[in-house]
């Protein structure tokens, strides 16, 4: 089979395929238990190869999965997993672990070049007050020339209570170094000591809290000589362009383009905040200049068709 393909699991997954061979798996109706903070993610994650490029429940951080849309500070609600960092407190677990709820597919269009996929869903806190709804939409395509494919990521999620919700990070709760939130991957453990690049710098955990429109992520692999590289890709219009990254190489392998890194933003009664991003998955290590193409790749999958 040429091209890309899906499989839908129902009631459970999307497996999603290239040349006949599976490249994602998007689970939309998780079965973890309410401390993990339920709510789909990506994994497997494969390059065009099949090389593994995700990491799924590490026992550190069992809330951690592949890739997921995941934010720690929601107001007093986490809808990240685990415990919540509480300034003068630290972290502490809190019976407020709520869940990301699929409620429906809008539309599942799979192309041999291109998968689009659209998703509503709602977020409702531990006790079960809904709190926002959301509007996802999903697209994959694949540059076989490149050896790469091209995930994007478009979220739009709407207050639906009667009072503004704050969301921020264990940073701007007085955590240095800690803004995670937003669209988070986690890499295979053997991708510890991987190398990150931006346009303008490469390095390690040094790259924290850089702000760039793109960023990179280079590892190697198990049992092969194999490496791999994942590019994530700020789109131009996201508010606060270009985002600061939430990214780790020497503890474990961990990015995630993160808009509410040092600063909280408040959502409002009926405001809809949107964020785009490109994850470009590619075998290989290209260098610095292969990961500005690979970057240029996902700006271009970002473009309105």
């Amino acid at each position: 089979m040429d091209g890309l393909g899906l499989l839908h699991e129902e009631n459970q997954s999307l497996r999603l395929t290239h040349g006949g061979q599976e490249i994602a798996r998007y689970v939309h109706k998780p079965w973890d238990r309410a401390l993990e903070s339920p709510r789909p993610y990506f994994h497997p994650l494969r390059t065009l190869r099949g090389n593994e490029v995700s990491l799924y429940r590490p026992h550190d951080h069992v809330w951690h999965k592949g890739i997921a849309w995941s934010l720690p500070n929601v107001g007093p609600a986490n809808f990240w997993g685990g415990p919540t960092y509480l300034r003068e407190e630290g972290y502490r677990q809190l019976d407020n672990n709520g869940s990301t709820d699929h409620r429906g597919f809008d539309r599942i269009d799979a192309d041999p070049d291109l998968i689009t996929i659209t998703e509503h869903l709602e977020w409702n806190t531990q006790q079960g007050a809904r709190w926002f709804t959301e509007n996802r939409e999903i697209q994959v395509t694949a540059t076989p020339d490149q050896d790469a494919w091209t995930l994007v990521f478009e979220t739009a999620f709407t207050n639906v209570t009667r009072a503004p919700i704050t969301l921020g990070s264990p940073t701007t709760e007085g955590r240095p170094n800690a803004g995670y939130g937003g669209l988070f991957w986690r890499g295979p453990r053997s991708f510890s000591g991987g190398l990150t690049r931006t346009a303008a710098q490469e390095g390690t955990d040094e790259l924290m809290g850089v702000s760039s429109p793109w960023l990179s992520f280079t590892g190697r692999h198990d049992a092969t000589d194999d490496s791999s590289t994942l590019v994530f890709v700020d789109a131009p219009d996201n508010p606060g362009h270009p985002v600061k990254w939430f990214v780790r190489s020497n503890i474990f392998a961990c990015v995630c383009p993160a808009p509410f890194f040092d600063q909280e933003v408040d959502i409002e009664p009926e405001q809809t905040l949107t964020y785009r991003y490109a994850v470009v998955i590619a075998d290989g290590d290209p260098g610095a200049s292969g990961c500005k193409d690979l970057a240029d790749l996902g700006l271009s999958a970002l473009e309105p068709t």
